[in-house]
């Protein structure tokens, strides 16, 4: 089947067609890179993750944006708190996400613009914008007019009061009208700023999408992706900033993932409920994570749970078990099955793919002639693949030791327990043995005694 995904601002799934049939274009709104990443910034880089790995496999070409926005007034305040320099600030914290999201599994886009970077490309845009009636200059500031663009509104479909109210916008004097937004605004000597037609200052947060995703993809590009939470105003704002700049249409397929909660509540600081990446990162692999995500459909709310990453943990047993067991009859190089790829061509239909890792990991395990379990062990790696999961190594995903102080011994620690029990074993002295495997399940480590020796895993 063709590849159907389900379109924001036309509220239906379509077909989706590019630009050209040789290039699919993406840009997806990335971090702002003040702090460490929580588990809803971890949703909207896997989802579209999955997206990018389709649309690679179905194109001969894909360039994939993500940005991201390191000048911010989050920034700011977090250096004013900290007294550490914004420079580097952005840098630890940009490299702390790449870090943590490749433990995801998620791929590097193909290009990562700064928004400080691009600043001129910015002030250039907002030129335009001004040239063309739909913004003005005043006290500093330069705000975007909302009443000069008839359909303003047409990707949230919001009425301008509710647009006002959802926006929680600030009463200035300086504004026309209440919805008008900032495109640039002026700095005190102590913030961040740059020279521009309007004095020293620094951009809004909506005009450096628009910037950086007209610059690496073009006044109309295919997809822009995100959380839900950027419908309003965060992309609507860029489509009224981007079309009356360029009188052209801006993104043609709008794509956002649900939002996400944690143990049925709203994920809050004051609840004891926010998570970082880095922080499940040190209770549980990145890849039980990123299931545990994919678990649901990337349109849907998501809850995060503890029992749902004990589940996702526990079905990447079953596949690693599956892989593990047939090791040694090697591999086939094999495409992706076609079930796999018509659910995820069937606007990501995740839950459905993950349901057909199962049938293939029942299908290996059946097989029993060493072609038969080379070719199974192919399409379920393919599926792995497709996912973003079943990366690694069997024995590296079975021995994942957690970051606490109670985690179990070591690997050399096991291995030498398990030697201890081999010789106890060959000198019949069954009790040492059993009394080892037991301590060993009691330290959460599992024997599995087979005809190629002793392997083990974490439970």
């Amino acid at each position: 089947m063709a590849l159907v995904l389900y379109n924001t601002l036309t509220r239906r799934k379509e077909a989706f067609q590019p630009l050209s049939p040789d290039h699919v274009g993406m840009y997806v709104c990335g971090p702002t890179v003040y702090d460490r990443a929580h588990i809803g910034n971890a949703r909207p880089v896997i989802v579209f993750d999955v997206l990018y790995r389709l649309l690679s496999r179905l194109y001969p070409s894909v360039t994939y944006v993500r940005n991201i926005t390191d000048v911010d007034d989050k920034i700011n305040q977090r250096s004013k708190d900290s007294g550490e320099p914004i420079a580097v600030i952005t840098a630890r914290t940009t490299q702390m996400f790449h870090d943590d999201i490749a433990e995801l599994n998620a791929l590097p886009p193909t290009i990562e613009p700064r928004a400080t970077a691009h600043i001129q490309q910015m002030i250039d845009m907002i030129q335009v914008l001004i040239a063309k009636g739909h913004a003005y200059a005043a006290e500093g500031h330069v705000l975007f007019e909302v009443g000069s663009m008839a359909d303003y509104g047409q990707l949230s479909r919001r009425s301008m009061d509710e647009m006002i109210a959802g926006a929680r916008v600030e009463v200035a004097p300086y504004k026309k009208n209440a919805g008008d937004f900032v495109l640039w605004k002026p700095s005190t000597p102590d913030l961040p700023g740059w020279d521009s037609p309007w004095g020293r200052g620094r951009p809004g947060w909506h005009i450096e999408c628009s910037a950086m995703s007209g610059q690496y993809l073009g006044q109309t590009f295919d997809i822009h992706g995100g959380g839900q939470d950027l419908v309003f105003p965060h992309h609507e704002n860029e489509i009224a900033q981007s079309q009356c700049a360029n009188g052209a249409p801006f993104a043609r397929y709008w794509l956002h993932n649900g939002y996400l909660m944690v143990e049925g509540e709203k994920m809050s600081k004051s609840l004891g409920n926010f998570f970082t990446v880095r922080e499940l990162l040190e209770a549980a692999p990145g890849e039980a994570i990123r299931l545990c995500m994919l678990s649901t459909h990337y349109h849907q709310p998501f809850d995060w749970t503890a029992e749902g990453l004990k589940q996702a943990r526990a079905t990447l047993d079953r596949l690693y078990n599956a892989l593990r067991g047939t090791a040694d009859a090697g591999t086939e190089a094999v495409d992706l099955p076609l079930a796999v790829q018509a659910a995820l061509e069937d606007d990501l239909n995740t839950p459905l793919a993950i349901s057909h890792l199962h049938e293939l990991a029942g299908a290996l395990n059946k097989a029993e002639s060493a072609a038969d379990k080379a070719r199974a062990r192919g399409a379920l790696l393919a599926a792995g693949q497709a996912l973003g999961v079943l990366l690694q190594d069997p024995e590296v995903w079975f021995r994942w030791q957690s970051a606490g102080a109670d985690s179990g011994p070591d690997e050399a620690g096991i291995e030498s327990l398990i030697q201890a029990r081999l010789e106890a074993r060959k000198a019949k002295n069954f009790a040492e043995a059993d009394r080892i495997r037991k301590e060993l399940a009691d330290s959460g480590v599992v024997l599995e005694d087979g005809p190629q020796g002793t392997t083990w895993k974490r439970a």
